[in-house]
């Protein structure tokens, strides 16, 4: 990352804070050279005290301040409206990072209007701990071979709380309930197991803790030594054990299938936003 970079963000929710915080951290571009816009205080509050950022409630301030990057960190709800604001603030040498789901390059591109670098990406929740494993996608501009240096430099700021990895733009829906939505269903899954540890006498409390730490750890050695998850699975199933019993209770109860019909259920659903 070349030194003196700067960067705005529009939001300050909790994605928007795992992305500065990650930034921060990583030291590619300090607080001081952030500008971040919001509604209300509070949340601006917060991230001034965190990590020394300048903060305002002016979206086109945020626009002309960025700099080098500017992170549309907003509800797609929202994504009209804030793009018709600072249409005319955006430089035309920022980088536009946009974390909206279910709004494509093609809406950025129309909105603005411009060749503006535009970069659509589809973060996590565990970006939240530095653990995000973020779906990038490119737009037009920003795809060109002589963009290549400040789409380089773009991935280090997004690699700053997780992972990224680039994909066409036709799987980023995929990604994002894979890769974001999933975890509600782990939680599910975490808290059915913990239940069932509460019910034959284990304390909940201790019972999360394991539930949890058996799902982090599985997913560290998955991504470690890159074994098919059939293969991990048969690492812990010995004949005739218990883990085998528990097996055969989730594949009566089609837990395998459910958790497929809801990624492409979840997946249909972005796609129509």
């Amino acid at each position: 990352m070349k030194s003196g970079r700067k960067a705005g963000f529009i939001g300050a929710g909790n994605m928007a804070s795992a992305i500065i915080g990650g930034i921060v951290k990583k030291g590619l571009i300090s607080g001081a050279d952030m500008t971040v816009s919001n509604p209300s205080m509070p949340k601006l509050d917060r991230l001034r005290e965190l990590y020394g950022v300048n903060i305002t409630t002016d979206n086109r301030e945020a626009a002309r301040n960025a700099g080098d990057f500017l992170f549309l960190c907003v509800k797609p709800q929202f994504m009209q409206e804030v793009i018709e604001e600072i249409i005319n603030d955006v430089p035309e040498d920022t980088v536009v990072i946009s974390i909206a789901a279910g709004k494509p390059l093609s809406f950025l591109e129309e909105g603005f209007g411009r060749p503006l670098r535009l970069i659509r990406i589809m973060p996590n929740t565990p970006a939240l701990v530095g653990e995000g494993c973020t779906a990038v996608s490119l737009g037009k501009e920003a795809a060109k071979p002589e963009n290549a240096d400040v789409v380089k430099e773009s991935l280090e700021l997004i690699e700053s709380f997780g992972e990224a990895v680039v994909m066409p733009e036709r799987l980023i829906d995929i990604a994002g309930q894979i890769g974001g939505a999933s975890i509600a269903w782990l939680c599910l899954a975490m808290e059915g197991m913990a239940d069932g540890a509460v019910a034959e006498g284990m304390p909940r409390d201790m019972a999360y803790k394991f539930a949890a730490a058996a799902m982090a750890g599985t997913g560290r050695l998955a991504l470690s030594t890159g074994q098919h998850p059939g293969v991990l699975k048969d690492m812990v199933t010995s004949p005739a054990g218990t883990t085998i019993q528990g097996e055969r209770i989730l594949e009566e109860r089609a837990v395998r299938g459910a958790f497929m019909d809801a990624v492409i259920e979840s997946t249909e659903r972005s796609r129509r936003m």
